[in-house]
């Protein structure tokens, strides 16, 4: 016998967790089906466990820098009380308080791996072994399914057994060595994390570190890893890989040369979590991004699936929406961090109530039921040393969009209160305003401690706040924040009618 319930959420990470928590609130009955841990990648191998770690590295560092202080900085990292207190903050990967929450709300967890049947309807296999158990939404069904590192196809590099995130992440020992392929922001956060434990790490990097971002962010990244003991092997990419008598890692670079290590971690990009999940059986494409409109519903299935629509909305490109099914988070695509499809989980959960309950939906531009901001405002923090804090537009991005832009940069040594965060204070700011509306679109921050200035770019942006406005927004003296007031008179006065 199936069970019904109003709506059933696959995966129970943080996305799936907010999509249940607006539907619960609203009133529907929801089964959420989990496999793994309930909070997800984000809470037991990802962000909250590398942050954690990294911030036993940081403090000493960042205490090293203030006179006064620096002479009662005795020693190095303390990685056994480090590791630790990353296993307090991930609850020893034991999920029953998340579990509890689910319970407390009204939701009905379901332990197994579910794959879509058809529509609207969901087949578990149980967790502890068993028959398969049906599940029937009477009104959505919601894939938050995440995503999975990639492996590329190196000769010999899947038998070396390679690290990904969650081994870097959850080491319970540190390796004397650590070769790491690639250069985006787990690439980077892990570096500086096992430089700082005392390995000795290389990182392979094809081309230059963080790209999409400004290019000073990645220049000032790569000087706070040498500075840290890293070598940074640019420009070169691996060939073939294996483990040698002494069960050691060896990386034949293209150039030549070879690297070995004792571990190697693979940190070369994600991609959605939609391979084994039944998607396929409701015209979808097994491995590839789910699409969905703004309120997170998918579009564009295939001419076999075009009895399911209903043709009641859509995405920008008119492509028409299928009324139960919806999509969140990393599996679609759209903005590839926690926070983001947090926010697209509020938005679904709401929009997925209102339409089962005959409620208005507010789908325009920054409407309540719709992910706005996926496309003008996402807001990212790269944990190096220094800091990359970012959101919205880079120049490069806004010179692909065909917007004319002003690009006002200043160093934070003009900031008196970044001076006395730390002695020889060092990183730049970089706002890119669009000239045509004279609105911020794009900010980015390099720097000890700068992760929090980046929420005041995001509210400027998406406030759409005139910068003739932002004069009168006064920094508080001394802080980071008078960035701002120096980003301003960079760009200029505005003229009186202007």
């Amino acid at each position: 016998m199936a069970r019904e319930f109003d709506l059933v959420v696959l995966g129970a990470g943080p996305v799936g967790e907010n999509v249940v928590d607006r539907a619960r609130a609203a009133g529907l009955e929801v089964a959420v089906v989990e496999h793994e841990l309930v909070g997800g990648e984000c809470s037991y191998w990802a962000c909250v466990p590398s942050k954690s770690l990294l911030r036993s590295g940081a403090a000493l560092r960042a205490a090293r820098r203030v006179r006064g202080a620096s002479g009662a900085v005795m020693g190095d990292v303390d990685v056994a009380e480090t590791l630790a207190r990353r296993d307090y903050w991930v609850s020893d990967w034991d999920d029953r308080n998340a579990a509890d929450w689910l319970e407390s709300v009204g939701a009905v967890l379901v332990r197994g791996h579910g794959r879509l049947d058809g529509e609207r309807r969901v087949v578990v296999t149980p967790s502890g072994g068993g028959a398969d158990e049906v599940l029937v939404a009477r009104h959505a069904v919601a894939v938050c399914t995440g995503s999975e590192p990639v492996v590329p196809d190196v000769p010999g590099l899947a038998d070396a057994r390679p690290w990904i995130s969650r081994d870097a992440t959850g080491a319970r020992s540190v390796p004397g060595r650590l070769a790491i392929i690639g250069g985006g922001v787990v690439a980077v956060e892990m570096a500086i994390l096992y430089a700082g434990f005392g390995t000795r790490t290389t990182m392979i990097v094809r081309h230059g570190l963080l790209g999409g971002m400004e290019p000073f962010a990645g220049e000032a990244v790569a000087e706070g890893l040498r500075a840290l003991g890293v070598e940074l092997r640019q420009g070169a990419s691996p060939v073939r890989v294996r483990r040698d008598d002494a069960d050691a890692v060896v990386i034949e670079l293209d150039d030549g040369e070879s690297i070995t290590a004792d571990e190697v971690l693979v940190a070369t990009g994600r991609r959605p979590r939609s391979t084994g999940i039944g998607v396929e059986t409701v015209g979808l494409e097994p491995g590839s991004s789910i699409r969905v409109d703004d309120t997170l519903a998918v579009v564009d299935l295939d001419e076999a699936s075009a009895a399911d629509r209903d043709g009641a909305g859509g995405d920008r490109d008119g492509n028409e929406r299928v009324p139960w099914l919806y999509a969140v988070g990393d599996v679609t695509g759209r903005a590839s961090f926690t926070h983001q499809g947090k926010y697209q989980g509020r938005a679904a959960g709401d929009v997925i109530a209102a339409r089962a309950l005959g409620r208005p939906v507010d789908a325009g531009r920054y409407g309540v039921h719709t992910a706005t901001a996926d496309a003008v405002a996402v807001p990212s923090v790269v944990f190096a040393d220094p800091e990359v804090a970012s959101v919205g537009l880079t120049t490069a991005h806004a010179a692909a969009r065909g917007l004319s832009v002003r690009t006002p940069e200043v160093a934070f040594s003009s900031v008196t209160g970044a001076g006395i965060l730390a002695d020889g204070f060092e990183g730049r700011a970089r706002l890119v305003i669009d000239d045509e509306r004279d609105v911020v679109v794009g900010a980015t921050f390099v720097g000890q401690d700068v992760a929090e200035l980046v929420h005041q770019a995001t509210i400027a942006i998406v406030g759409e706040v005139p910068v003739r406005r932002l004069w009168h927004a006064v920094p508080a003296f001394p802080t980071l924040s008078e960035v701002w007031l120096r980003l301003l008179e960079a760009d200029g006065r505005p003229e009186v009618g202007g």
